[in-house]
């Protein structure tokens, strides 16, 4: 199981999706589409709609259900997100798979100009629209998602690999691909 984590823009899903053309036996798990994908109404749906961050247990709970109908090797993308997401992810998953997360690290500024760039070229997310979302969801991110990180970092029964990806596309896939030890 490789776990691709990283602030906004970091490029978590482009790097997904380039892993799973080299090794398309991967199934590639975007836990953003399937918060969205879940029907209207339903708790899920309806914590997003007021703006709202989804509760652990119920994104574990779609995580887990999901988990269970997926084929072999796996690609996280999106998750964990909290340090409650990442210890449950050991916790339950670390004796079935090797996980090897991969940290996609830049700073602050990269995010933002990154998240510009999509913007400009046509993005067409919501969360991409306003300097001020910007910089909370980078916010969000440190206060967040770090601790999970830092503490993934220090667990004995994973692989972790800080990847600092702050080149150019090209480069930064090479720096992931030797990391995951696939060049």
């Amino acid at each position: 199981m490789i776990v691709m984590m990283g602030g906004p823009g970091t490029g978590k899903g482009t790097f997904s999706r380039l892993l799973r053309q080299i090794h398309p036996e991967y199934t590639h798990i975007e836990t953003g589409a399937m918060l969205r994908a879940q029907p209207d109404g339903s708790p899920i749906r309806i914590a997003i709609a007021g703006g709202n961050l989804i509760p652990d247990e119920m994104v574990c709970d779609l995580v887990a259900e999901t988990l269970s109908c997926a084929p072999g090797d796996l690609i996280l993308d999106g998750f964990p997100r909290t340090l409650v997401q990442a210890k449950w992810l050991v916790r339950n998953y670390a004796n079935k798979y090797d996980i090897h997360v991969v940290f996609l690290n830049v700073s602050d500024e990269i995010m933002e100009r990154r998240i510009s760039k999509r913007k400009n070229e046509g993005s067409t997310r919501r969360d991409d629209a306003d300097a001020k979302t910007v910089h909370h969801r980078i916010e969000t991110f440190h206060t967040t998602t770090m601790p999970a990180i830092k503490w993934l970092a220090g667990v004995g029964d994973i692989t972790f690999s800080d990847v600092d990806s702050s080149e150019q596309e090209s480069v930064n896939f090479a720096r992931i691909l030797s990391a995951l030890g696939w060049n």
